[in-house]
């Protein structure tokens, strides 16, 4: 466990990092898998669809760009998507883990690893209103990042780890849309 603990902190890092101008979300270690998902029409925006990993979630608009990663590390992490606001700087990216810890022991460690980066404040782990069973936190990275953080069971033996980063200076309509990601995002079943 701490060595899936330890790298989703990086993880969280790097996005974090990625939001504030330095580019990706890629690192060593990391595979391609190949993408099994299908993109249909929503609402406002698009819903991605992945039945390999059971996981749908939504782009809000037109103005957020979903790359289908396909990212898989050896310890079983997947990134599969990263949703990325070009305007504001913001992204989003799921990572499913399996399910070696409940979301809010997993959650508890996230909190830990990113107190213990240079600059990085995160509040505490606590139940979300948008998922029965999710929990999250909040975090900022020095005076320029702000960031969100939920974590909930998805399919069968599976963790979704969801994390959004957004400069300080973006507006309510960039937290709304991370928001509506969020609450977009739900297990499916996997083929």
């Amino acid at each position: 466990m701490a060595n899936w603990s330890g790298w989703a902190g990086a993880a969280l890092v790097v996005t974090a990092v990625g939001c504030a101008g330095a580019r990706g979300t890629g690192g060593s270690g990391l595979e391609t898998r190949p993408a099994m998902a299908a993109a249909s029409p929503a609402s406002k925006g698009s819903l991605y669809l992945d039945s390999e990993l059971g996981f749908s979630i939504g782009r809000p608009s037109d103005s957020w760009q979903l790359d289908a990663t396909g990212e898989l590390t050896a310890d079983g992490l997947a990134i599969p998507v990263v949703l990325r606001h070009k305007e504001s700087g913001a992204q989003v990216v799921l990572q499913v883990a399996p399910a070696i810890a409940s979301p809010t022991e997993m959650a508890e460690r996230l909190t830990t690893g990113l107190r213990s980066q240079p600059g990085f404040i995160a509040g505490d782990p606590e139940p979300l209103a948008f998922r029965e069973g999710a929990v999250g936190f909040g975090f900022e990275m020095g005076e320029m990042v702000r960031g969100r953080v939920a974590v909930e069971e998805g399919g069968k033996g599976q963790i979704f780890v969801i994390l959004a980063t957004w400069p300080r200076t973006a507006g309510s309509s960039v937290t709304a849309a991370v928001d509506e990601i969020f609450v977009s995002l739900k297990p499916i079943p996997r083929t």
